[in-house]
């Protein structure tokens, strides 16, 4: 870890994404749910627009990749990004972390159903060990299930997690190449914001602009340059580096984190039973994703 650019990449791959469920619930207080997300994909796909241009990347990529990015992004950005923001207009921001780190679950199951994972007991023993986890979480919170606003907020988690992990085994399955992945990034984050921008005046209540907060608008101006671009680009220097099931154990780091300044900052309880959750879901997760080479050096040709 000589690589003094791969360790700041990686630091912030793990800080920014561990930032961003406190930051949404920050953003929603006083914007509705659907602007946060819309806006937020819309300036990111400003910024990528510009970077583009400086390298005099961008062009049209034909009406078949198009398509690609646009289900790409309805199922990551619009449905699994859009859903977990309007989640935390009622859960706090370590539960939404919490639930959102269940998604290798849903992942492991899909890929199971059409032939693209094998099972094994050591997965068995995974998914049993998360789904203790998720039970944990309900037996802490079942009187809040009959708030319908937490109820409706639990309910597009689990749509948020299923479109993530719908939209990662699509991307398995075809095992399409990434090509230029700004380029692609571009039109996924366009597409997003503007359908969600739609939602937000089509679904929020109340938009009155005058109300939102200066400490919202940050929050989401956050979200955009941080969350969505600059967490993507360390994210993707880190994967030239080390391999992607190295990567992949910064989840667990952001789940942590998410989790810890939900509490210190927002004071969000976190009971005994939601940390024994959190920690049975983090080890089904890491059980499920194991693989011997996590902890191998990574050779760089």
């Amino acid at each position: 870890m000589k690589d003094y650019k791969l360790i700041f990449a990686v630091i912030t791959v793990a800080i920014v994404w561990g930032t961003t469920f406190l930051a949404i619930r920050v953003a929603v207080e006083t914007i509705p749910a659907w602007f946060v997300a819309g806006i937020r994909q819309f300036l990111a796909a400003i910024i990528m627009l510009i970077v583009l241009l400086s390298r005099k990347e961008f062009k049209w990529i034909g009406f078949k990749n198009l398509g690609y990015q646009i289900v790409f992004a309805t199922l990551m950005l619009i449905v699994a990004n859009g859903m977990t923001t309007v989640a935390e207009e009622s859960v706090s921001s370590s539960l939404a972390s919490l639930i959102s780190a269940c998604s290798p679950i849903l992942v492991f199951l899909g890929s199971l159903a059409i032939g693209l994972q094998k099972f094994s007991l050591r997965s068995l023993a995974g998914v049993l060990l998360c789904f203790s986890g998720i039970l944990f979480i309900f037996w802490d919170g079942l009187q809040d299930l009959a708030n319908p606003d937490y109820r409706m907020g639990m309910i597009f988690l689990f749509c948020a997690i299923a479109g993530w992990a719908s939209g990662t085994i699509f991307t398995k399955k075809l095992n399409i190449q990434s090509g230029n992945i700004t380029l692609n990034l571009f039109y996924q984050f366009l597409f997003a914001g503007v359908v969600q921008i739609i939602f937000a005046f089509l679904f929020s209540d109340n938009y009155n602009f005058g109300n939102w907060s200066v400490k919202s608008i940050s929050a989401m101006i956050y979200l955009a340059v941080f969350g969505s671009v600059a967490a993507f680009f360390a994210f993707h220097y880190a994967l030239t580096k080390i391999s992607p099931v190295q990567v992949s154990i910064l989840a667990y780091i952001n789940t942590i984190i998410a989790i810890f300044l939900g509490w210190l900052i927002m004071d969000e309880k976190i009971s005994v039973k939601f940390i024994l959750a959190a920690a049975l879901i983090i080890c089904g997760v890491f059980i499920i994703n194991y693989k011997p080479e996590m902890f191998r050096k990574q050779k760089v040709v």
